[in-house]
């Protein structure tokens, strides 16, 4: 009996721990417009500037400041919130080959 509340209890950990990974969340309004970010001075030849970007943050948007990074082969593909049926979702930035 142990053996079965023990497996039942690590699946329904697996479980909640799968669901919290894929949290898309939707809002039903649109962020701000962006703002102007004054870029600090590039560190190196091979930097790279992300744009800040909107998020949600206990029910309030929130600035989330760009920042410089070390560019890997390829070449930044920037995050953006995307409108669908259900809200806007943000798509997050990533790095395309």
């Amino acid at each position: 009996m142990t053996r079965y509340l023990t497996l039942f209890l690590c699946v329904v950990v697996l479980f909640a721990f799968l669901v919290s990974c894929a949290g898309v969340v939707y809002v039903p309004e649109p962020p701000p417009a962006p703002r102007d970010e004054v870029k600090p001075p590039r560190p190196g030849p091979k930097a790279v500037w992300i744009d800040g970007h909107w998020k949600r943050s206990g029910g309030q948007w929130v600035w989330a400041s760009g920042h410089w990074v070390k560019t890997p082969k390829g070449h930044w593909v920037a995050g953006h919130w995307k409108k669908t049926p259900r809200g806007h979702k943000w798509v997050k930035g990533h790095w395309r080959r």
